[in-house]
């Protein structure tokens, strides 16, 4: 792919982000919130999996947005506990440092081995000195669970959106490079911010342009109303 002078704004594109997040210009985004692969083989109960669920090069990701990201900015990246040797390795060889860590306590179990799984966590990392917010975030979140109706490990506006509000300001640029069904985009358009969305799966990558269209109509409606 050839390189883009200037980054796409508020859209999703289909593909892997490992060959388009080269492609994309440096310094050009101000946050990166981000769901990446666990490297669990993750199936759920209804035998949905996540692609590229299993290597940790698919982390190679990290470096691309460190690159992308501007001067003293900061990446949000939820991660799998049990893989989080692999997580540090490519967010440290990227450049980033862990400057905070949150933890969503759930209500039920989303799997059950030594113990029941009742929580998901992410770090915060840096690049370079970020400002500290203005209104830090307490470090353990409430959770809403979506049904994962869409995507097997589908993540809630409401969990997005604090990270968004919290760490970047309105107008600004968020990266998504492990999009999903869109939920970052989301968050982001419904917080006055710009969004770029990356989906591997082209199903998954249609369902979040839909649902960032109904964002739009509902947007240009309310603005009329003032």
């Amino acid at each position: 792919m050839h390189s883009i002078t200037s980054l796409p704004e508020n859209q999703i594109l289909q593909g892997d982000c490992l060959q388009i997040l080269p492609t994309l210009p440096a310094a050009s985004v101000n946050l990166v919130v981000t769901d990446p692969p666990y490297l669990v083989r993750y199936r759920d109960r209804s035998g949905r999996t996540i692609q590229n669920d299993s290597s940790p090069a698919v982390l190679a990701a990290f470096s691309d947005a460190y690159r992308l990201l501007k001067p003293d900015s900061l990446c949000i990246s939820f991660y799998g506990w049990n893989s989080v040797d692999a997580f540090f390795e490519k967010w440290r060889a990227a450049g980033f440092r862990p400057v905070g860590h949150i933890v969503w306590p759930k209500s039920y179990a989303s799997s059950s081995r030594f113990t029941e799984a009742r929580h998901e966590q992410a770090y915060i990392l840096a690049k370079g000195n970020p400002p500290l917010p203005a209104k830090p975030l307490p470090d353990v979140q409430p959770w809403e669970y979506t049904g994962n109706r869409v995507h097997p490990t589908e993540k809630a506006v409401s969990v997005l959106t604090p990270l968004i509000t919290a760490y970047s300001r309105p107008g600004d640029i968020v990266l998504d490079p492990f999009s999903g069904s869109g939920s970052t985009a989301v968050a982001a358009a419904l917080s006055e911010r710009r969004y770029l969305g990356i989906e591997l799966d082209a199903a998954y990558c249609d369902h979040a342009r839909q649902r960032l269209a109904g964002v739009a109509r509902y947007s240009s409606r309310a603005n009329r109303a003032k």
